[in-house]
């Protein structure tokens, strides 16, 4: 019940999925969670379920794609409860499954706007809260597409790979003011992204999701607490000298 306690954390994308399993994770271990989306209502049932259980978290809308309102969410957010000491860029969408040469500029900046933009705004306005508190883990929610190529959504992987290195970069820049930056990379997450994005191939969600489910060695797809689980293990005290890494949560997808 204490693996976070009083400290402050972001959570955007934080409505359902992975974000969602976050937020509750952490309010249970003590955090005081501000859950942020452009999906009110799912964002304030996040926030009841976080109450109904003691915890602490209330919702702020915030799209993560335009930096003023990055900039006022996180004062707001920083007043309420005393600070910023940890953010979860969980916030992002797939975009357009075409193949390169298919793939118009406005569905390629669409995906960096949210997935790359997203996490450069929130990143740039959560360091100087923790400059001042000489503190602060930062974990972005990259991929496994990240790291490797599996011949489609190309935005998504470009972006995804930008997300992985963004993080390294900031590892050592922050490093000297006692803030942490990690990247996560889940494999197949039952989320409601993963089951839209399955519905885009000729298969159909079915197919698409057997096939899934063969190519990770567990033989099964991940769940949110899965990834919530390596979130909060980040925002802990327990990862003081993890910095600059990969949490690669994919059920052996990459090991092949």
């Amino acid at each position: 019940m204490h693996r976070v306690k009083d400290k402050v954390a972001i959570v955007t994308g934080g409505s359902n999925g992975i974000g969602r399993s976050a937020c509750l994770l952490l309010a249970k271990e003590g955090a005081k969670v501000a859950v942020t989306d452009i999906l009110d209502q799912d964002g304030e049932e996040v926030v009841k379920e976080i109450q109904k259980n003691d915890g602490i978290g209330r919702f702020w809308h915030l799209d993560v794609s335009k930096e003023k309102e990055v900039e006022r969410v996180f004062g707001e957010i920083a007043r309420e409860f005393g600070g910023i000491d940890v953010l979860v860029n969980n916030a992002g969408i797939t975009g357009s499954n075409k193949p390169t040469h298919e793939l118009g500029e406005e569905d390629w900046d669409r995906v960096f706007s949210v997935d790359v933009k997203g996490v450069f705004f929130c990143t740039k306005h959560a360091i100087p809260y923790m400059k001042k508190a000489e503190r602060g883990s930062i974990i972005n929610i990259s991929s496994i597409y990240g790291l490797i190529g599996a011949g489609d959504i190309p935005a998504y992987h470009a972006s995804k790979g930008a997300v992985t290195l963004m993080t390294k970069n900031d590892a050592v820049l922050y490093a000297k003011d006692h803030i942490r930056v990690n990247s996560i990379h889940p494999g197949a997450i039952m989320t409601t992204l993963l089951k839209n994005f399955l519905t885009t191939f000729p298969e159909g969600f079915e197919g698409s999701l057997g096939k899934l489910v063969g190519a990770h060695p567990v033989g099964h797809p991940g769940e949110p607490d899965d990834i919530g689980y390596g979130v909060l293990y980040l925002a802990s005290e327990e990862s003081k000298f993890v910095t600059g890494s990969q949490l690669v949560i994919d059920g052996g997808f990459t090991a092949q």
